[in-house]
């Protein structure tokens, strides 16, 4: 059993947490926002954007980062009705859906190097498509040990208060970087 001064310290504990998840989605906005205005600032003045057609494989990664969200929507509705099982699978979806996405993010570089648009090159609108993808792939990897967390929380014997929070969190930062990249995709279709 726990006690209603333990209760009221992991509400703080959890609020404070989540604060900082908040946290880390603004700064992750306002350094992203900051590269795509340089890529713009840097288009203005040179008179050229990429020049490229991006990979039809990020079009893949999109849609496979959607879908990634459905499923841990779906996870986190199965985990409130009590459904672990259900959550588990789903969860595990989302986990496979986050790799996949960064197998495609590869196979997307591998098409850019093999058009001859190198990371290091005369046009820094090509080095910002590597250097946002890389960094958006940094955010999924941490999105997918997220997932991990809430995918341990699912198979313990975890509190449902506690394994809704870990949930809570997970969705917050992986619906954030799948949004983030739906917004780095479409700014860099329209940017070119």
């Amino acid at each position: 059993m726990v006690s209603t001064l333990q209760q009221e310290e992991m509400s703080v504990n959890f609020k404070a947490k989540k604060f900082l998840v908040w946290l880390f989605v603004v700064s992750s906005t306002i350094m992203f926002g900051g590269w795509t205005s340089y890529y713009l600032v840097f288009m203005a003045s040179k008179g050229k954007g990429h020049g490229l057609v991006l990979p039809e494989v990020f079009t893949y990664s999109t849609i496979t980062l959607v879908v990634s969200s459905v499923c841990l929507f779906l996870a986190a509705r199965a985990l409130k009705k009590g459904n672990r099982s259900k959550q588990r699978m789903f969860l595990w979806a989302t986990f496979a859906l986050g790799v996949i996405f960064g197998v495609l993010q590869y196979l997307g570089w591998s098409g850019l190097v093999q058009t001859h648009a190198n990371l290091v090159n005369n046009n820094a609108a090509i080095s910002m498509i590597y250097v946002v993808s890389g960094v958006h792939l940094l955010h999924i990897f941490a999105g997918l040990g997220f997932i991990a967390s809430s995918l341990v929380s699912s198979y313990k014997n975890t509190p449902q208060e506690v394994a809704e929070y870990r949930q809570d969190i997970t969705s917050i930062f992986w619906h954030f970087i799948d949004i983030l990249w739906i917004y780095l995709y479409v700014f860099l279709l329209l940017n070119s």
